[in-house]
């Protein structure tokens, strides 16, 4: 059976629910900027994550750790000011809301009032259960993070898939259920057996989007830099380029340094 696919002028987290309800698989990748989001948004992604992994592929950090809730609430208001129709969701960064629900809280508020975000993205689960019911009652909508959780690296000491044991899948269905109990409308899955990820997303009535998690899960994300080939030092499993932009970014600078060399450029049609 076919899936319904409705066309959506403006994506919230109601529209979520109802494709994965009709079967229709929900599109997302990060942006950080606006030129970058305005392109995303008129390409017709469901969903732009401002992630913290602007931390890596922005600031060039090794982790997502360093990104401050300020560089974040910077991102996210550049990506707002493009998007038209895509639901714009928000990484609260590490240290804004592991530690203390209150300011988990206040957290969430400075992105929400900041930079017009829809939404924010929290990891973990039963661990951050208060933080996620104080952010939920203040009215702001969040989606969970399970699986691989980056903000957690210093923890578990590699970027390996995870859940391949049985006690930890128990804990990550358990907290899947326990995220869609609180409210949250949405999960990411991160680098999860294919198989768990599809039991996860069936078991539970809120859509299950997954990075590296199989295609049994009821959407796809990835990171734009990764997708479009410009960055050409990750090459995980799961991720597909769609382009090359590193070559073909490269190659077009490179002319540019050449035609400024050599005088070609400008020419006589390019000046005034």
């Amino acid at each position: 059976m076919s899936a319904i696919k409705k066309d959506y002028k403006r994506i919230t987290t109601k529209s979520l629910i109802e494709m994965k309800s009709n079967g229709e698989k929900i599109s997302m990748l990060t942006a950080y900027d606006y030129t970058m989001a305005k392109i995303v948004d008129t390409a017709g992604i469901d969903v732009i994550l401002v992630g913290d992994s602007a931390s890596n592929v922005m600031a060039g950090h090794e982790t997502t750790l360093p990104i401050t809730l300020d560089q974040m609430i910077y991102h996210a208001s550049s990506v707002v000011r493009a998007v038209e129709r895509a639901l714009v969701v928000v990484d609260l960064p590490f240290g804004s809301y592991q530690s203390d629900s209150k300011e988990a809280l206040r957290s969430s508020i400075r992105i929400m009032k900041e930079s017009g975000g829809h939404a924010v993205k929290l990891e973990g689960g039963k661990e951050i259960k208060e933080s996620i019911k104080k952010i939920l009652n203040a009215g702001i909508p969040v989606m969970g993070h399970l699986g691989l959780t980056p903000q957690s690296i210093y923890k578990f000491g590699t970027y390996t898939v995870r859940a391949k044991e049985e006690q930890e899948a128990e804990k990550l269905i358990e907290d899947a259920k326990l995220l869609e109990h609180l409210g949250c409308f949405a999960l990411v899955l991160e680098k999860i057996p294919a198989h768990l990820a599809k039991q996860v997303a069936e078991s539970i009535s809120i859509p299950v989007i997954g990075i590296g998690a199989g295609g049994g899960v009821d959407g796809q994300v990835l990171v734009i830099h990764d997708m479009l080939g410009m960055n050409n030092e990750f090459s995980p499993r799961f991720l597909r380029r769609y382009m090359n932009l590193y070559e073909g970014m490269t190659t077009a600078i490179s002319q540019y340094v050449e035609d400024v060399k050599s005088k070609d450029f400008p020419n006589e049609k390019e000046q005034y």
